[in-house]
């Protein structure tokens, strides 16, 4: 019993370290300024414009010009006042520059 509550203690506090390691993904600062001049763009520069810091990683698209390279897609969530969206912006990570290649606007809603 003594052995095992030892080994789940030292598994949560790996998961934890794991965690807290966890790094953004590598286009994610240029992300998030994108989204909101996206967002802002897309809205006729509503001044509600709020952006989620957080930026999830999707999967790579290839570039359909040349399929041995991939893009970067990064997700990036807003909001104007009760509405929210879903941006997609798809980057080509080179040598620590991210050039921006595309980009979606979805207003997230049940219709």
């Amino acid at each position: 019993m003594k052995k095992t509550s030892h080994i789940v203690i030292t598994c949560v506090l790996l998961g934890l370290a794991g965690i807290a390691s966890a790094k953004s993904p590598e286009c994610s600062v240029p992300a998030i300024a994108q989204a909101r001049k996206l967002l802002s763009f897309h809205a006729d520069g509503d001044d509600r414009i709020a952006i989620d810091d957080k930026v999830k990683e999707l999967p790579s698209l290839k570039n359909p010009a040349d399929t041995q390279q991939r893009f970067q897609v990064l997700e990036v969530w807003g909001y104007i006042y009760k509405a929210r969206y879903r941006m997609r912006l798809i980057y080509a990570p080179m040598g620590g520059s991210c050039t921006l290649m595309g980009q979606e606007v979805l207003e997230f809603a049940k219709l």
